[in-house]
């Protein structure tokens, strides 16, 4: 349950997300000091985070349970879905491809 964004800068592109962020571009995503992102709308606020691992050639993202609390597949839906729109909207030209895995990989944490 992992997303996967193919860039040829991904450390570059995990920089611009949190400035648009900073800058109030992107509205609706937010990220703490561990770096970790979560969706702000009050309905899937704090619900799960997407924490980023740059990689040779990609941004790759693991989603993050929260402790006790079983990870719907609507969150993983929404998460995923939303997050890949937004880069969509603000940051087509600087990825590929954004993939979303459909079973849990080695980066994402959640019961």
């Amino acid at each position: 349950m992992s997303l996967i964004i193919r860039t040829t800068n991904p450390a570059g592109l995990l920089s611009e997300i949190k400035a648009a962020i900073d800058k109030k571009t992107v509205e609706t995503w937010e990220y703490d000091s561990d770096g970790d992102f979560t969706h702000t709308p009050p309905q899937w606020y704090k619900k799960a985070y997407l924490r980023p691992k740059v990689a040779p050639g990609e941004l790759q993202f693991g989603i993050l349970g929260i402790k006790g609390t079983k990870l719907s597949k609507e969150i993983y839906g929404v998460y995923h879905g939303r997050f890949i729109e937004m880069l969509l909207v603000h940051f087509d030209s600087k990825f590929s491809i954004a993939s979303a895995t459909a079973k849990k990989t080695d980066l994402d944490n959640f019961e």
